[in-house]
């Protein structure tokens, strides 16, 4: 019996069924996808952040979408219809490619976690947390989402263990150096 967890229902869902695709593909010899964005704040935050969609990174958009297809992703048409990702009858969330690299490239390698979810065999790789507080800081010091410094403190919180040398770097990348992590502390 899986351990209980505290994601919300339809997001669990979606993340084992990410976790079957990003297996598929690691069993055809190519790299998992990497999970970014709103879903990757909401996996680190067990659902105290939620998310309409997955944004996946991957170098093998065409692999990811034939495996999609293969679990009965479909590509949704018509108007009022998001027309640039996937998604799935059984689940109320989009999945959408939006780079081939998370962040630009930023990111360090090393950082990306793989991650075995709810007691399931099938893996799946995700930004560290470290990297989704720099990402919603660097999002916030834009300007275009404000909401952003606030999820960037509630994931620190969250994980008092994270390495604050790397957040540290990562923040101050992401935010053109206009802040660091004690901006998110205290």
């Amino acid at each position: 019996m899986p351990p209980p967890t505290t994601y919300r229902p339809e997001f669990e869902a979606a993340l084992r069924l990410y976790a079957q695709v990003s297996e598929a593909m690691h069993r055809r010899g190519f790299q998992r996808p990497i999970l970014v964005g709103g879903a990757a704040a909401e996996f680190w935050s067990l659902s105290a952040i939620s998310t309409g969609d997955f944004d996946l990174c991957t170098f093998r958009q065409d692999i990811l979408e034939e495996e999609m297809q293969n679990f009965g992703f479909v590509r949704p048409s018509g108007r009022g219809q998001m027309l640039k990702g996937w998604i799935h009858p059984e689940l109320k969330l989009g999945f959408e490619v939006v780079a081939d690299t998370p962040m630009d490239g930023n990111v360090d390698a090393a950082h990306i976690r793989l991650v075995e979810p709810l007691g399931e065999t099938a893996l799946f790789r995700v930004i560290c947390v470290e990297d989704l507080i720099a990402d919603r800081m660097g999002q916030f010091a834009s300007g275009t989402a404000p909401d952003r410094g606030e999820q960037a403190r509630l994931l620190l919180a969250l994980h008092p263990d994270a390495d604050l040398v790397y957040l540290e770097r990562r923040i101050r990348e992401e935010s053109m150096g206009d802040y660091g992590v004690e901006d998110i502390t205290g």
